[in-house]
């Protein structure tokens, strides 16, 4: 199967190095992604497109690359398509016909032809000597050149005549690695989330920074994001996971800080610890979610006095954006139900957070703050790789194995929707269908006679799931791992 690749609009303005570079980029990304579907994946690079070839016609290979490219950046659209070669312009309008003869039947069309390489004829003229054999030989409803019922795409380049199947869109955006790293303050809500996955759009390397403020069930809900952000669209590259343990430093702003401004000071530890966190990382650039006037830490005054304890930049994506339009992407990404379920852990709370802080006042507030609190803190951050952020979890509890469903055995499915739509599991199989971020609340009103299997692709999300479970009590809880063929 054959895909043909099309640059964001964007890259192809850059100067001839830097399309050149990045174009390289893109290629590399996808090489090293659709080989994770199909080990003989290829890559072909050209000026104005890419062109991918996977030597299989598999409709789940096809289902998966077509994923993959949806939700690459870099990508403005890409289409499945048929390789012919061919050697005269009749050739081409042959090979139409076959592929096209079924499909114009009573329907308007037009065709529509990109061409490059040396031809004795233009596009305009494949486009009339094609179309007009179609209307002549097809039972059209007749050639309609705006808003036609079908638009027949041809791309013929050098010999080769490509018949486009299907178009799709694309995510845009950058490829990943194009641009510096910057390091995501994270929280698992949708604001902290749509960030990074813009920051991921934009090519940018995004790392991920969590302030643990006291609660396990945040933390591992805070990673689930992140490994899924991660995952679906920025893994061509390795980034980090960095845990930083922020009970002592809560502990000493509710002691030590006029309620009014705690919700101001606990951001700017965060930033002054992130700030250390990211220079030692080498990354420039801080990511948050704020958006102008959402709570009362964030208006333009408190804003300031936050940003003051940092000489990074700080880049905050959402600044202007409406909180429905943030819910909006998030659904669309694919995150909206993770961020939704997140367990819910707030160590500062004030009655009356002041929408605008004196910053002398805080600076005084501060001058009694236990700063070794905040040192100790940054010295206990925990630094792992984004791919392994659920071993510490999988630790913790021993999780049984099973290659094969028994008697009194029933698999949960734990797959996002998406993903059990692509590859779905026998039918032989007694299957519940239950997505991962909502295990935790459904498990219970399951028959807990049986014994449940959980599965997904990889083990990782099944894994931690199952100790999660076996840590809250349940011992009817395993992990099914079906043999590969």
């Amino acid at each position: 199967m054959n895909f043909i690749v099309r640059l964001f609009p964007e890259i192809t303005i850059k100067s001839p190095p830097v399309r050149k570079r990045w174009t390289k980029h893109l290629t590399e990304n996808l090489r090293t992604l659709s080989r994770r579907i199909h080990e003989k994946a290829s890559v072909i690079q050209d000026w104005d497109r890419l062109e991918v070839r996977v030597p299989s016609e598999d409709d789940s290979v096809k289902e998966q690359m077509i994923d993959l490219l949806a939700r690459t950046p870099g990508i403005a659209n890409f289409s499945y398509v048929r390789a012919h070669p061919f050697s005269t312009m009749h050739d081409i309008y042959e090979l139409t016909f076959d592929a096209w003869k079924d499909g114009l039947s009573g329907k308007t069309f037009c065709v529509r032809v990109k061409r490059s390489g040396k031809h004795d004829y233009t596009s305009t003229e494949i486009e009339q000597y094609v179309g007009g054999g179609l209307n002549q030989n097809c039972d059209t409803a007749g050639v309609k050149l705006k808003d036609p019922d079908v638009t027949v795409n041809l791309e013929v380049k050098d010999q080769t005549c490509y018949i486009v199947e299907q178009k799709y869109e694309g995510l845009g955006g950058f490829p990943v690695g194009t641009q510096d790293s910057v390091l995501s303050l994270v929280s698992g809500g949708f604001d902290s989330t749509v960030a990074s996955y813009m920051m991921i759009r934009r090519g940018l390397r995004t790392h991920y920074c969590f302030f643990n403020l006291g609660g396990r069930d945040h933390e591992l809900g805070v990673k689930e994001i992140a490994f899924y952000l991660w995952n679906r669209y920025g893994s061509s590259h390795r980034v980090r996971f960095i845990t930083v343990p922020f009970e002592g430093v809560v502990s000493e702003i509710l002691q030590k800080i006029n309620p009014s401004n705690m919700g101001v000071v606990l951001k700017r530890m965060m930033f002054r610890a992130a700030d250390k966190i990211a220079e030692k990382g080498g990354i420039q650039a801080l990511v948050t979610g704020e958006a102008i006037a959402q709570v009362s830490s964030q208006t333009i005054t408190n804003l300031s006095a936050i940003d003051a304890v940092t000489d990074k930049l700080v880049l905050r994506p959402l600044i202007v954006m409406d909180k429905p339009d943030i819910i909006k992407l998030s659904r669309k990404i694919g995150a909206e139900e993770f961020s939704a379920n997140i367990p819910e852990y707030c160590g500062v709370i004030s009655v009356k957070p002041s929408s605008k802080v004196k910053l002398e006042r805080v600076e005084k507030e501060e001058a009694g703050f236990d700063f070794d609190k905040l040192e100790d803190a940054i010295a206990n951050s925990r630094v792992q790789a984004i791919d392994e952020v659920m071993e510490d979890v999988e630790q913790r509890v021993v999780v049984q194995e099973v290659q094969e469903i028994g008697d009194n055995q029933i698999v949960i499915d734990i797959r996002h929707p998406h993903e059990r739509e692509m590859r779905p599991l026998s039918e032989e199989l007694e299957v519940v269908e239950i997505p991962f971020y909502s295990l935790s609340t459904e498990f219970s009103g399951l028959d807990q006679n049986k014994q449940y299997c959980l599965f997904c692709d990889k083990g990782v999300m099944s894994k931690l799931h199952a100790a999660h479970l076996i840590d809250d009590g349940y011992q009817n809880v395993l992990v099914f791992r079906p043999m590969k063929k």
